[in-house]
């Protein structure tokens, strides 16, 4: 081969790997930016529980850690994860019953601006009829789930 053709070629790979520097650079970037996106104050508490938990348990330098203590041990942290998954889905339920009742509200200031004001005699006799009740029959009665029931998706019938 040609001392050129060897120059070109060496010239050529320089380049290709230049490139692949910025590439890799950009990539690194994007992936530290969202790394360190990721890591909320929630996760960073739990992954310290967690790493914490399994210190405790997995008692570095005995002889004693066997296959049933990593089942064990196994076991203990699904529950950990899963009470932490529970915990999460009801903050975010609570948040959407905020975000629900909101909402209500401001329908209701919009009908109650629609409507106008009410007459004096209606503001008066309203109290009498403050909360009707609906009629509830036994076979709607047992149908519903006690408000325990309904919380744990438990039925005791």
């Amino acid at each position: 081969m040609k001392f050129e053709a060897l120059r070109h070629r060496v010239k050529r790979a320089e380049q290709v790997v230049a490139i692949r520097v910025d590439e890799t650079q950009c990539s690194w970037f994007t992936l530290s930016q969202a790394w360190r996106e990721g890591w909320t104050p929630l996760r960073i508490i739990s992954v310290g529980l967690a790493g914490g938990f399994l210190a405790g348990k997995l008692e570095p330098g005995s002889t004693r850690f066997h296959g049933a203590r990593w089942l064990q041990m196994i076991g203990s942290v699904s529950n950990l994860l899963a009470s932490a998954q529970a915990a999460f889905a009801s903050m975010q339920a609570s948040e959407a019953a905020d975000t629900a009742e909101q909402a209500a509200d401001k329908v209701d200031e919009a009908v109650d601006d629609a409507v106008g004001p009410a007459p004096v005699t209606q503001v008066r006799a309203a109290p009498a009829a403050a909360a009707p009740r609906a009629k509830v029959t036994a076979t709607q009665e047992a149908a519903q789930p006690q408000p325990a029931e309904a919380a744990t998706d438990l039925s005791e019938r």
